[in-house]
């Protein structure tokens, strides 16, 4: 009797369940109050903001809408969403009573002269049938499956957010791929124009000669221009070509298949407007891989719970209900049934349940590291990016002037050459510098068209916008503080 009330608190006690473990915290990060080079105002939600309109590319707004819901990386992880839903239902399955039933029939028989002389009948036949039904349930005293399925909460909300990160690098990379294409489209525009000039240096040159003013030599090295400039050429097809089929990939389309349109031709994507980078705690709420870097903490930091549960008792309550009928020559009913809970207590492992713990304590750190790891990076990418941005603008405008400047120099030396007063060396030297220009220019403004997708990139601009989110699923169930 003393034993029995003694035991009654301890059985009162496992029977009221408890959580254990950590339960998670939503880390924090030093960060400045504002970038190097911004005005320290916050952005607000730009995972909505449509950046690639601004460089008011129609062609360009149709590849992204086409490619939203075809590029196979956002497909793979919206499928994963799938899965982190089904995991959530088998992570709380177990906290649920396990029933089964079972039944058989069995026909028995026999026969021989031994039955004639002991029954007075040589067959003698019976048949018995059985059902049973059995339930199992395993009580979640100290928080195993609450727990688990916390972590697995976690981890949808964490493939949710993987559909955001697979959706932000196709944005950026289909249109730096496309800013690459229309690039070397201008390159080849610019060497053909080049081409075109440096031919009509030539036949000038060769007139001049005809005149008795010029020498052989004037003429080859106009005409050794000619032909550096033809083979400069194919490189720049090459690269065009490449970036088209980059295209096509990301689009989900085999290669080659958006050729053609692109060859209809364009001009090269510049930006219309500043992109305004905010302040670095945006960063925490606006980019999808700080956020799934965090989701995964949380599903981590909850399976320490998990791997602690196992080092105290579990208690499953067993029970069987099963029936018989025998139908021979004497016909009869039995029931019978069984219940009772089911004790176990870990007593000696050789250390491997506190090692579970260890491990998942390692791993849950392993991600804190991880999530601080991603948000420094993102800091890292806005900063390097506008200061970039910011230095492309000047790059852009002061080459501007120099194409003018050049372009008036090659003028000028022509006339002069065509009078006498200079040579054809001024002139080839002329048209390399408005040629060198006119190719760092257009290389100038792919610089900045990049580097703005860069910036936009880094602070989660877009990632949000037209995400086919699926159904919310019924499967997702309280946190583990809100089941205790």
């Amino acid at each position: 009797m003393k034993i029995a009330r003694s035991l009654l608190p301890l059985t009162m006690l496992l029977l009221s369940g408890c959580v254990v473990g950590p339960d998670y915290k939503t880390p924090g990060a030093a960060l400045p109050a504002k970038f190097t080079e911004s005005a320290g105002k916050s952005a607000g939600d730009t995972t909505l903001d449509p950046w690639w309109e601004d460089f008011r590319d129609k062609r360009l707004n149709a590849y992204v809408a086409q490619g939203m819901n075809e590029n196979l990386d956002v497909l793979t992880a919206l499928e994963r969403i799938t899965e982190a839903q089904a995991n959530v239902v088998l992570a709380g399955a177990g906290a649920w009573p396990q029933i089964n039933a079972n039944g058989a029939g069995t026909v028995e028989g026999s026969d021989g002269s031994l039955l004639q002389r002991q029954t007075g009948s040589s067959h003698t036949q019976s048949k018995n049938l059985n059902a049973g039904l059995g339930a199992s349930w395993l009580l979640d005293l100290f928080g195993q499956y609450a727990r688990a399925r916390e972590s697995a909460n976690a981890s949808l909300d964490a493939a949710y957010d993987n559909v955001n990160v697979a959706r932000l690098a196709y944005l950026s990379n289909l249109t730096t791929t496309y800013i690459s294409a229309r690039f070397f489209q201008e390159a080849l525009a610019l060497n053909r124009l080049n081409l075109a000039s440096r031919r009509e240096t030539l036949k000038l040159t060769e007139d001049i000669r005809a005149a008795g003013a010029a020498s052989s030599l004037d003429v080859v090295q106009a005409e050794g221009l000619v032909n550096q400039t033809l083979a400069e050429i194919p490189p720049l097809e090459i690269g065009f070509y490449q970036a088209a089929n980059s295209m096509a990939t990301l689009l989900g389309v085999p290669a080659g298949t958006i050729t053609p349109d692109l060859l209809k031709g364009g001009s090269q994507p510049m930006p219309r407007y500043a992109a305004k980078a905010g302040i670095p705690a945006d960063l925490i709420r606006n980019r999808p891989d700080i956020r799934r870097a965090e989701r995964t903490l949380a599903a981590a930091t909850a399976q320490i719970g998990i791997a602690e549960s196992q080092l105290y008792p579990t208690l499953t309550l067993d029970g069987t209900i099963g029936a018989a009928r025998v139908i021979s020559a004497t016909t009869g009913n039995l029931t019978n049934w069984s219940f009772g809970p089911t004790l176990v207590l870990p007593i000696f492992n050789g250390g491997a349940l506190r090692a579970q713990v260890d491990i998942a304590d390692s791993q849950a750190k392993q991600q804190y590291l991880a999530w601080k790891q991603t948000v420094l990076n993102a800091v890292e990418e806005v900063e390097s990016a506008q200061a970039a941005l910011i230095r492309d603008y000047q790059t852009v405008a002061a080459l501007r002037r120099l194409v003018a400047s050049n372009e008036e120099a090659l003028s000028l030396a022509r006339e002069s050459y065509k009078g006498g007063a200079s040579t054809i060396l001024d002139v080839l030297d002329a048209e390399r510098n408005v040629a060198n220009s006119r190719l760092t220019l257009a290389a100038a403004i792919r610089t900045l068209a990049s580097d703005y997708v860069a910036l936009n990139a880094a602070i989660g601009g877009g990632s949000a916008i037209e995400t086919p989110v699926p159904t919310p699923s019924p499967t997702r169930v309280a946190s583990a503080e809100a089941t205790k």
